[in-house]
């Protein structure tokens, strides 16, 4: 079955909910605006339950099937929030907030959910209940543990949690995903080096360094992956940002870096977190400083379960066709707080292509309309495929 016909009569409406979304970003958990539409929207399409202020401002929307026999629940889950990121798309309906887009396609998820509850709530052609989760601070603030924090899961009985994330370089239309880890562990790091401040010029040897001992570990941090974690496995490291000082001339007294990690193995990400502290310590010691360590763990992998993904595998091919879902994409180092959600229930992230474009989180990146219809269509065959009503 490909696009469900009454939701490929919604297209148009479901791209003028996202324009709107994408026109008005809002950040983090201060998705005020965009909550307050969705909950009007699920109330407007006659959701059995609707509530707000999950997670801080999350929404919750349940539609029950003219049947409940089954006693199953089944989540759906889309993010609400955009990025601190200036507008470079060149679309008529680009953001009229100045430092905030919507550069990750959450406008269009949350677009997608909206025309599949819709549906659902208007043809109810399925025996148990779906519940329609609308999620906020996805992008850093770990709005999916708040979520399910504020009892998600347990206050609505869900028993399986599905997600669904646009795939810019994935051809239009095709889904992809694999059982086990899809997305990785997302980490943060800050050193402090502390030397000791002096003059460039007239006295370099009376000083320790901070940012020669802060270049040398940045180096050394390579070392991790390349002799620490075994080649069988993957982690990445990568110092992104380096401050320190204020003069040309002056040696600063302190030089602060910091980076991300990307894993998928628990033991690994112990590891790399064990080795960061180690070497900044040693290589700060060796010159005569000291270094102060800060890891902060975000988000955990986000690892899809076996049977969940085999579902989410059949529902991608009635929408898209045997040939336009791989079954078993290569795993990426981005992260997703899904994976809170997927900690406490069984399910499964898939990944919709969206044709070639910019990547995530680019200032140009445009989301492509044409896949509304086939996001919508899968969430809306996910419900009816696993939960039948005949």
């Amino acid at each position: 079955m490909p696009i469900v016909n009454r939701i490929a009569a919604l297209s148009d409406e479901i791209a003028l909910w996202r324009h709107d979304f994408h026109e008005h970003p809002e950040l983090l958990y201060e998705v005020h605006r965009t909550a307050g539409i969705v909950a009007d929207r699920l109330r407007e399409f006659g959701c059995d339950e609707v509530t707000t202020e999950i997670g801080r401002t999350g929404v919750v929307g349940v539609i029950r099937g003219r049947k409940s026999a089954s006693g199953r629940v089944i989540g759906l889950r889309a993010d609400m929030d955009a990025l601190p990121i200036e507008e470079e798309s060149g679309v008529p309906y680009a953001s009229k907030t100045p430092g905030l887009m919507h550069a990750c396609g959450h406008d269009g998820h949350t677009a997608m959910l909206l025309g599949a509850a819709k549906y659902l709530a208007e043809t109810r052609n399925f025996d148990g209940t779906a519940v329609v989760i609308f999620q906020p601070a996805e992008e850093g603030g770990a709005g999916g543990k708040a979520m399910v924090d504020d009892g998600l899961m347990t206050r609505w009985g869900i028993q399986q949690v599905f997600g669904l994330h646009n795939m810019p370089g994935l051809a239009e239309g095709h889904f992809a995903l694999t059982p086990g880890p899809i997305l990785a562990a997302s980490d943060r790091f800050e050193v402090v080096v502390h030397g000791k401040g002096g003059h460039g010029g007239l006295g370099p040897h009376k000083a320790i360094d901070s940012v020669l001992i802060g270049a040398q570990i940045v180096g050394a941090l390579q070392s991790i992956v390349a002799r620490n974690v075994d080649p069988m496995k993957t982690a990445v490291v990568s110092a992104c940002t380096f401050h320190a000082g204020s003069a040309v001339n002056i040696i600063p007294a302190t030089a602060t870096l910091g980076g991300t990690v990307r894993t998928f193995d628990p033991e690994v990400r112990d590891l790399v977190e064990r080795r960061i502290s180690e070497i900044a310590d040693g290589i700060a010691r060796a010159y005569g400083g000291s270094a102060e360590t800060q890891y902060t763990r975000m988000y955990p992998a986000t690892v899809n379960h076996a049977h969940e993904t085999a579902v989410a595998v059949e529902v991608a091919r009635d929408v898209a066709g045997a040939d336009r879902v791989n079954e078993r994409i290569t795993p990426l180092m981005a992260g997703e707080d899904f994976a809170f959600m997927l900690l406490e229930r069984p399910g499964a992230m898939i990944l919709l292509g969206m044709g070639e474009g910019e990547e995530c989180h680019h200032p140009a990146y445009r989301f492509n309309d044409a896949i509304l219809g086939h996001g919508a269509s899968y969430w809306a065959r996910l419900i009816e495929k696993t939960m039948p009503a005949d």
